[in-house]
């Protein structure tokens, strides 16, 4: 940390290198989380200073990376905490995100399932033929 929070104090500022390094994220990742709108970092001269804002916004982007939203579903949740005091309709896109992932993973079980069902069925058969082709000589 280049600055250390007291309380009270000033907000803690990191370098693209130690923000890096704390959430295990190369520097180039966060560059390209910065390319894409998701971080707004500030200049001290020609370096990116983050802040304690950047640092929670890019480990929300992490878990949504980690959950399969896509940056622009990340990118629309974290605009909205910026429009919103209440965070209500930040809360309310979230639900409905949530809910169509559900729906998706759901539907790619059901798919998963029957592809695996489909597959033993092929897999007893060919051992049963191997099976045959001994016996038969």
């Amino acid at each position: 940390m280049a600055t250390t929070p007291s309380r009270g104090g000033p907000d803690p500022f990191y370098t693209v290198t130690q923000l890096a390094r704390d959430l295990s994220l190369t520097p180039r990742a966060i560059r390209f989380y910065e390319d894409k709108g998701l971080i707004t970092p500030r200049r001290a001269g020609n370096t990116r200073v983050y802040t304690s804002r950047d640092r929670a916004r890019l480990q929300l982007i992490m878990r949504g990376k980690t959950l399969g939203f896509t940056l622009q579903d990340i990118k629309e949740y974290l605009d909205l905490y910026d429009m919103d005091p209440t965070q209500l309709d930040q809360i309310r896109l979230l639900q409905k995100r949530v809910r169509d992932r559900i729906a998706m993973l759901e539907e790619q079980q059901a798919a998963l399932t029957q592809s695996l069902k489909e597959l033993r069925g092929v897999e007893a058969q060919t051992v049963a033929a191997i099976a045959e082709k001994l016996k038969q000589g």
